[in-house]
């Protein structure tokens, strides 16, 4: 509305002082001759914008002047807590509710805070997505976002991994991790199930609503339900033997469980690493197919140890890449020119 986007020049003017006519169509994401308008629609109404001419010039307020409308819309103050993650933010659809709300809460600063404020978001950023991945289509997000907040049940279309299913849900809660986000449903009166939102072929939002449980916490779930699907994907041990550059990838490659698996062998202190340096860690893996691409990413830096059948494995695949790479040198096959 253009009420709401003459109150963020306003702003934007009392917040950051002079700025050019590019400036604020870039930040209000409109053209530059609708920012001539404003100008002049704001200093109709008495607000004293002055026009500085020249290189250096652009729009600023007269000295002295502060607007003291700073009050925040409900899906503005709800759009703050997403302030450290404005990628989701925009995919939910508040992009432009969480823009207003933070340039009215610097508006409400005295300006040593909003000084300091505006140093904070010029040396720190949150990137949340996962490195070399695209986050997934969510082209549902928005309308499964409002159906979470009006309490409204979805009627779904959603894709598995051995099929499509098709189910009412009763929405709790919305989770961005990595990138990627999750919905935690009702699926009836008793389960609560995690969906991933980019794999919803259709969604519905029906006029019936739904009770939610008045002990339901999502971060408690959240946490719990990472517990438990690390315990059902983390089914087997393997032990390795690991040189010092490979205690560095171990982390990179396997996560929270290679922390761990680090933490414990080094605890072990001396008795753990051999006389050539190379520290023997237990590391919980996933069933021996996946758990053999895994390791393999560490290259010559580890060998397994055990169990005996994943140790066979990995020595199998390795043989299977040294035939098919045997002769192969700059290029050449079986060493011709």
């Amino acid at each position: 509305m253009r009420a709401d986007r003459l109150l963020s020049l306003l702003l934007l003017l009392q917040n950051r002082g002079r700025m050019t006519a590019p400036e604020l169509a870039a930040e209000l994401e409109v053209s530059v001759r609708t920012v001539y308008r404003d100008i002049e629609a704001l200093g109709a109404s008495g607000v004293p914008v002055r026009a500085d001419r020249g290189p250096a010039g652009g729009y600023r307020l007269m000295d002295g002047y502060r607007t003291r409308l700073t009050g925040l819309t409900d899906a503005q103050a709800g759009s703050l807590f997403l302030a450290g993650v404005p990628g989701p933010a925009r995919e939910l659809g508040l992009g432009a509710d969480l823009a207003a709300a933070q340039l009215k809460l610097q508006a409400s600063l005295p300006a040593e805070l909003a000084s300091r404020a505006r140093q904070i978001q010029d040396r720190f950023h949150l990137d949340a997505p996962a490195w070399f991945r695209d986050a997934d289509p969510v082209p549902h997000l928005a309308q499964i976002a409002q159906a979470v907040w009006d309490q409204r049940i979805l009627r779904t279309h959603y894709r598995r991994w051995d099929g499509e299913v098709h189910r009412e849900l009763s929405p709790l809660g919305l989770v961005v991790k990595g990138g990627i986000w999750y919905l935690v449903a009702r699926a009836d009166e008793e389960v609560v199930r995690t969906y991933r939102v980019g794999r919803f072929q259709a969604v519905e939002t029906l006029d019936a609503g739904f009770e939610r449980p008045v002990d339901f916490d999502l971060a408690a779930y959240w946490q719990e339900s990472s517990r438990r699907l690390e315990g059902m994907l983390l089914r087997q041990t393997a032990e390795l033997r690991l040189s010092l550059r490979a205690r560095k990838l171990l982390p990179m490659h396997f996560g929270s469980a290679g922390v761990r698996a680090l933490a414990e062998a080094e605890a072990a202190g001396p008795d753990a690493i051999d006389a050539e340096g190379r520290l023997h860690v237990r590391l919980p893996v996933e069933t021996h197919a996946v758990a053999v691409g895994d390791l393999l990413r560490l290259g010559p830096e580890a060998e397994v140890l055990g169990p005996p059948e994943l140790r066979r494995a990995v020595a199998e695949a390795v043989a299977a890449l040294a035939e098919r790479y045997a002769g192969r040198v700059n290029g050449c096959v079986g060493g011709s020119g």
